[in-house]
């Protein structure tokens, strides 16, 4: 703890790389730990990654939307102390950016203003037709297949599945970032996910830190590596930096 509130301390471009793991801590499941979706799933029963899939959404569009409402959607969700140190860290100009692979819009409840949604966000909806955006309430409300009130066609979760690219343009920003920061601070991720995981190879900077319950691909790049979790480890740093 004391080497990494003296990293932070030291640092001037912090840039947050995380997966789901910092939103655990807020009720969320994570995919692949021994609690998480993967897990949960029941024999005879459709895998996640299907049922997360560009094909199952065009294929079986009722199975998709039920599963994407009761595992994905959580209206009850809070940042915990882990977002909420990245916005103060953000707001003391030392984070210039939250890279994020996590759909539930928790970083930007708690403040943080720069972040890039590589998977894009639960918390917007589009219209396959005519482009029209709907909240979350919208999705939480619907049943079956939900229909654009504007042209009637399916309105789809703004989210990136299995079997889809991801949004080239918010890569280059996230490489953009990563490559101009010092201190690369990675939390909550296995780093086993590509093209997202990649990322960390576009580091140059003095620090690479990585903060996750297991080990990673990456554990021997590390300056500092530290199996804990994520929330109370910011957010003890976080308040001794800023003290």
């Amino acid at each position: 703890m004391d080497t990494l509130t003296e990293i932070l301390a030291d640092a001037h471009r912090v840039v947050f790389f995380g997966g789901a793991g910092i939103s655990t801590e807020s009720g969320i499941p994570d995919f692949r730990s021994s609690a998480g979706l993967y897990a949960k799933a029941t024999a005879g029963s459709p895998p996640p990654e299907y049922l997360l899939s560009h094909d199952c959404l065009v294929l079986d569009p009722e199975s998709f939307f039920d599963f994407h409402r009761t595992a994905l959607l959580h209206p009850e969700a809070q940042p915990n102390r882990a977002h909420r140190a990245l916005a103060r860290l953000e707001e003391a100009g030392k984070l210039q950016a939250v890279v994020t692979q996590n759909i539930d819009g928790l970083h930007q409840a708690a403040g943080s203003r720069t972040v890039l949604e590589l998977h894009g966000s639960a918390q917007r909806n589009v219209c396959v037709g005519c482009g029209r955006e709907e909240p979350v309430d919208f999705m939480l409300h619907s049943t079956g297949v939900p229909s654009c009130p504007q042209c009637g066609e399916m309105v789809r979760p703004d989210v990136v599945l299995y079997g889809e690219g991801l949004d080239q343009r918010v890569i280059d920003q996230s490489i953009e970032h990563i490559m101009s920061c010092d201190v690369l601070l990675v939390g909550g991720t296995s780093l086993n996910v590509y093209p997202a995981a990649g990322l960390v190879n576009f580091f140059r900077g003095d620090h690479l830190v990585l903060v996750n319950r297991d080990a990673t691909p990456y554990d021997d790049q590390a300056s500092l590596v530290l199996h804990s979790d994520l929330g109370p480890t910011l957010g003890e740093a976080v308040d001794a930096v800023l003290a």
